[in-house]
């Protein structure tokens, strides 16, 4: 309940005293990238249960010849890639967290294909709400493997508290400022997740 609470006074605040910023960063993606502002993909919550995640556009349309999206180092622009590194495209997930889909911290929300893959450990990621931030993108973020994720992800799930939230706040602050492990190598963010090992 005080995790819940806290999620909704902050994701509240956030939003309000953030709202210039958001205002900014939608128009500039509306000029740079055009409609939509908004990117909306379902994953998976508490649970595993599915709801719709919002974030802010950072990819081109761009297909090729048979009308397939083209991969993501192709429709990546350098100004979506200032918004993955500053992580302003991740300010809409507020919403999410004042709704209850989300909260501040927890585990980041994948994608729903991944459910069938993960390992019953692995699968214990979704014991708690999925974070805007969460204990492993303080510890590396995109520059870890998918087992070093998950690992503190259940880590996370098994020693979560307000202070260690606080703390993981904190942290992500400061690996804004720095733009730490945004993305995996040789990758424009993350390799696809195959399975457990």
């Amino acid at each position: 309940m005080i995790k819940r609470l806290f999620d909704i006074l902050a994701s509240a605040c956030g939003l309000l005293l953030l709202s210039p910023v958001i205002a900014i960063v939608a128009w500039q993606i509306s000029r740079k990238l055009g409609s939509p502002v908004l990117f909306r993909q379902v994953r998976p919550g508490l649970n595993g249960k599915p709801f719709e995640m919002v974030k802010f556009r950072t990819m081109r349309d761009a297909l090729d010849a048979d009308g397939n999206p083209l991969p993501d180092s192709e429709r990546m622009t350098p100004f979506g890639s200032f918004l993955r590194s500053s992580s302003l495209d991740e300010l809409p997930e507020l919403w999410n967290v004042l709704k209850g889909d989300m909260s501040l911290v927890g585990p980041r929300p994948l994608l729903m294909e991944y459910l069938p893959l993960y390992s019953p450990e692995q699968y214990r990621r979704h014991e708690v709400r999925p974070g805007v931030s969460g204990w492993a993108q303080v510890n590396g973020r995109n520059a870890l493997s998918w087992e070093e994720k998950f690992k503190l992800d259940v880590w996370y799930v098994d020693n979560r508290s307000l202070w260690l939230d606080l703390k993981v706040i904190f942290l992500t602050l400061k690996k804004v400022v720095v733009r730490e492990g945004i993305s995996a190598e040789g990758e424009v963010t993350m390799a696809k997740f195959t399975g457990a090992k």
